[in-house]
């Protein structure tokens, strides 16, 4: 029967206090949990933290420049493309990611020239490319489109 003297909290909601102070038996004597002496034992604000808050701020470096949220286009190397790929291959992002090359093709890939030459006639679609990357290509007999 439910009557004022039987209503019971929820099992688990509520929590009792840990008393503090009461001998070093109960894990909590000798300073009662609030340390050694001085202002660190009293009662109210330690202002500590506030006091030479300028001169503390004076001491952290200034943060120089910026950092862009436009993410760089991924490079490549006409020179690592060369041992990867096959002849009359049509060559995307997304492939050069299957391929290992790129992490991220949705930020954008650019091709560049290496040292060695490009000798594969080859079709690159949705690639950037460097000007002499795409004197490469061309030379190669391949094509690039943007």
């Amino acid at each position: 029967m439910l009557s004022p003297n039987t209503i019971k909290p929820a099992k688990g909601s509520r929590h009792t206090t840990k008393r503090v102070g009461r001998g070093n038996s109960s894990g909590k004597g000798t300073y009662s949990a609030r340390g050694g002496k001085g202002q660190t034992a009293r009662s109210g604000a330690h202002r500590t933290a506030i006091r030479a808050f300028k001169a503390s701020l004076q001491k952290v470096p200034k943060l120089r420049g910026f950092t862009s949220l436009v993410s760089k286009k991924e490079t490549v190397s006409l020179a690592v493309l060369a041992e990867k790929i096959k002849e009359g291959e049509v060559i995307t992002p997304r492939y050069l990611k299957t391929l290992g090359l790129v992490g991220k093709p949705a930020h954008g890939v650019k091709l560049v020239a290496g040292k060695t030459e490009f000798n594969k006639k080859v079709t690159f679609q949705g690639c950037l490319a460097s000007k002499k990357a795409v004197e490469m290509i061309e030379k190669a007999g391949g094509k690039i489109t943007f």
